[in-house]
């Protein structure tokens, strides 16, 4: 059975790590703390006098004062596991966690899952072929040498970054090294740590290397455990969940949270606000029961981006200066269809392309795998279309010969919408209003990775809501944008009531309009 040695770094708080270190032991695991020297001495003393007495608590033997970024992280996990290594023989894996990090399975879950596969969990992609590394430095981050601390120290940090440029002084990597980077929350099995631990002793040359590079708690330790062991035995994940927002920060979670955190496919989560104590308490509870029956289906990072994306519609593709000046051209009509049911969308102007002599594309800016001819390329990627829709859009028309075409787009285009409306074309927009039963909306939940077929239904009976409510919000954006050829039509009316608003959206008799809604499953799922 495996037996899991934490390896907790720290500087504050230190009730909170008292108890953390108490949940995470009662369940017959072990823990090796350090505490940041520069941190308060009176925390430490208290942290000591009420874990010292603790068999399963071992603290590092060597304290150092610690930055973010600094080599002095590396320095201080090593003098951690040191200690978890001497103090605790029986344990089999060792987990890096911080102050921040919560349990989110039971022990027994937690022990089961590691006896499953003899492998190392470590993110360890490559560092100059992957794009792990957003923003900022990448390759400078190894070849020159970083003396100071960037947030302590910015004037020196940059000056000294700046000379080293200037007169060429790069290094070499070490070359039997391929250096990798992920995240610095890994769970490693004791042989990979012991082979760490004497590489260190063995290379001086390495250790030296490291010391200077920046940030290298993002790299160390992937590139080690990846030159190590056999690629077979490591899993390129972390068993820790985390989150970032848009600007980099951690999502930090809260009590309402608990829910959504066990349903994820992780051990423990990170990072639990300090104020969440009910959170805390009900995490705590449930690492110490026998709790097997965990239903994992992992929407959470994608239900955050639904979440925080939802009020920013319209700043998802600026357009570029050459799309601005531009145009479809004056003689030309672009008639939109928006709907979210894509496939009513598609019936009606399958209808309105055989009842007419109107061109039409289906949903060319929202699907990949829309039907377009050959247009140099440009039509190849969601992406392309999306930055080149003016020219796109051009080409469709001189394709088919055709100065009128019908497209159709998700209402969540209104960035879209609002381009092709300042165009000197004429252009209207025809919203399809539709009836969203309960059972669609977890469809399109589970469809765009809201939910799972493991997502619990306390989960889902919150979320359906929250769905509803951005596909009311979407429809009222496009209203509120005051569009001049806006027209709609209901699945509520009859087709007599929408026959008026369609032949106005398409410019052609009512008869004709009535022969295009004359189907009886236009509406229907």
């Amino acid at each position: 059975m495996a037996k899991i040695a934490f390896i907790l770094l720290c500087h504050k708080d230190p009730d909170a790590i008292i108890l953390q270190a108490e949940r995470l032991t009662a369940a017959g695991d072990f823990m090796a703390i350090h505490f940041d020297r520069s941190a308060d001495p009176k925390s430490y003393r208290k942290i000591r006098e009420a874990l010292d007495d603790n068999p399963n608590v071992a603290f590092a033997k060597k304290r150092i004062n610690c930055g973010w970024g600094e080599w002095s992280l590396v320095e201080a996990t090593l003098h951690a596991m040191r200690a978890a290594v001497d103090e605790f023989p029986r344990a089999t894996h060792f987990y890096m966690l911080s102050g921040d990090c919560m349990a989110i399975k039971s022990a027994p879950y937690a022990h089961e899952f590691l006896d499953a596969d003899d492998v190392d969990y470590i993110e360890s992609f490559d560092f100059f072929a992957s794009d792990w590394i957003k923003t900022g430095m990448k390759r400078d981050r190894l070849i020159y040498r970083h003396w100071f601390n960037e947030r302590q120290n910015k004037w020196l940090f940059y000056t000294s970054y700046r000379l080293q440029k200037r007169f060429g002084f790069k290094r070499d990597i070490p070359a039997d090294l391929q250096m990798m980077i992920g995240s610095q929350w890994w769970c490693l099995r004791r042989r990979t740590v012991e082979w760490v631990l004497d590489f260190c002793k063995q290379r001086k040359d390495v250790m030296r290397f490291f010391r200077t590079t920046w940030i290298p708690d993002e790299t160390f330790f992937q590139t080690l455990v990846r030159h190590l062991v056999p690629e077979q035995e490591i899993r390129t994940r972390t068993l820790t969940f985390l989150m970032f927002t848009d600007y980099g920060m951690p999502v930090t979670f809260y009590n309402d949270h608990y829910d959504l955190l066990l349903s994820q496919d992780f051990l423990f989560a990170r990072k639990v606000s300090p104020d969440a104590t009910e959170l805390k308490e009900r995490l705590g509870d449930l690492y110490a029961s026998e709790r097997m029956d965990f239903q994992t289906s992992n929407e959470g990072r994608t239900l955050f981006k639904f979440l925080t994306g939802r009020g920013r519609i319209g700043r998802r593709f600026a357009p570029r200066f050459w799309e601005r000046q531009a145009s479809l051209g004056r003689e030309r009509d672009l008639m939109v269809i928006a709907c979210k049911k894509w496939h009513v969308a598609k019936r009606l102007l399958g209808r309105i392309t055989e009842k007419t002599d109107l061109r039409g594309v289906e949903y060319l800016f929202d699907e990949e795998g829309t039907e377009l001819p050959d247009l140099g390329g440009i039509q190849s990627t969601l992406e392309k279309r999306t930055r080149h829709r003016r020219a796109l859009m051009r080409l469709l028309y001189d394709h088919y010969g055709s100065n009128r075409m019908v497209m159709c787009l998700d209402p969540s285009n209104l960035d879209l919408m609002k381009d092709f409306f300042a165009d000197s074309s004429t252009t209207r927009l025809l919203e399809i209003e539709c009836v969203y039963e309960d059972d669609y909306l977890l469809g399109h939940a589970m469809r765009v990775g809201l939910a799972g077929e493991m997502t619990p239904q306390d989960t889902i009976d919150r979320l359906l809501p929250t769905v509803r409510q951005n596909f009311i919000f979407e429809s009222d954006q496009i209203r509120d944008a005051e569009f001049p050829g806006y027209f709609r039509i209901s699945q509520t009316q009859t087709r007599n009531e929408n026959r008026a608003p369609l032949a106005q959206f398409l410019d052609v008799a009512e008869d004709t309009a009535r022969d295009i809604l004359d189907i009886d499953y236009l509406f229907e799922d």
